[in-house]
């Protein structure tokens, strides 16, 4: 049987987990869904999970969920290792480049970004101009993770409807 599937959480490495779970929680909203702590790599269920995922040697890391409004789970990771790489947006290379959120009030949730920290990558762009009144504008959160921002949803956006 066809069917899609449903969006269920991304991962992101973050160098500073109190700050990250903070700057989400106060700048779009989500909330916690279990607090930071640490994981081991021990015998444990999480510690063998994750061994089976990072392999051996990574020792510890701590971790927390967060929760968009619309149940998608935002999972962080703070590795005792982290690095900031020099180029965050090498978009041409294989991977996740950005995740999108939507927000009727583009230029406010940009505002609130830059004031915690983060940046406006490029200046707020419309989609179809004259047309239909879809807005969209990539950012960084503090910590250099790309974000696109639509005005509208994403079938809306990109669908051939009325609106």
């Amino acid at each position: 049987m066809r069917y899609p599937r449903t969006f269920s959480h991304i991962g992101l490495s973050v160098p500073d987990l109190d700050k990250a779970v903070k700057f989400y929680k106060e700048v779009m909203g989500w909330y916690i869904v279990m607090e930071p702590s640490e994981v081991k790599e021990d015998d444990s269920a999480i510690g063998i999970m994750c061994k089976d995922v990072f392999g051996t040697g990574w020792g510890q890391f701590r971790i927390a969920h967060l929760a968009t409004g619309d149940g998608i789970g935002i999972e962080m990771f703070e590795f005792n290792n982290n690095e900031t790489p020099e180029n965050n947006f090498e978009f041409w290379k294989t991977g996740i480049f950005h995740y999108a959120v939507q927000d009727p009030e583009v230029e406010k949730l940009v505002e609130k970004i830059v004031a915690h920290g983060g940046k406006q990558r490029m200046p707020i762009r419309e989609y179809y101009p004259g047309e239909k009144p879809y807005r969209m504008v990539y950012c960084e959160d503090p910590f250099g993770n790309l974000v696109e921002i639509y005005s509208h949803s994403y079938e809306l956006t990109y669908s051939q409807g009325d609106y």
